[in-house]
């Protein structure tokens, strides 16, 4: 199976290339094309394209299921490298997110708009309907997604 994996995933990535850094696929057309289940492009897409890994994807329904999946190129910059996946991991407080951000500031990848507007997204009164226990799992992922966004829009503007 990993080889079937790799293979989509060097394809995909190879498309990325090519295009510039973003991508509109249709999940039923790369099945075919690689002649396995639709289940198997989606395994590729959420365990190699992922926010800790630089990419952002986005599925659009209707017109056969189109995913567009963006990439920011962070050109080695193991700062931001660290920071999406050890600095936030899988969980983050509110506080340590609050102090990633303003260091995200300092350092000039995120503008104050959008350091507000995660903070806004990440808040336990936006989350006040997750659990306790849960929150800071969801805090990290939507901060993840979040940077990754704001870094493509300030790439591409």
């Amino acid at each position: 199976m990993s080889r079937i994996s790799d293979m989509i995933e060097k394809f995909i990535n190879e498309l990325i290339e090519s295009s510039k850094g973003s991508i509109e696929i249709q999940r039923n057309e790369l099945a075919n094309y690689f002649s396995c289940a639709p289940s198997q492009i989606n395994y590729v897409l959420t365990t190699r394209f992922t926010t800790d890994r630089g990419y952002s994807i986005q599925s659009k329904r209707g017109g056969g299921g189109c995913i567009k999946i963006t990439r920011v190129i962070i050109d080695g910059d193991e700062f931001l490298e660290q920071i999406l996946s050890a600095g936030i991991g899988s969980n983050i407080s509110k506080a340590k997110a609050y102090e990633m951000l303003e260091i995200l500031l300092v350092k000039e990848l995120l503008d104050k708009r959008s350091r507000d507007i995660i903070k806004a997204a990440i808040d336990d009164s936006t989350l006040s309907m997750i659990p306790i226990e849960f929150r800071d799992f969801v805090r990290a992922q939507i901060m993840k997604a979040a940077i990754i966004a704001a870094l493509i829009n300030t790439h591409h503007s």
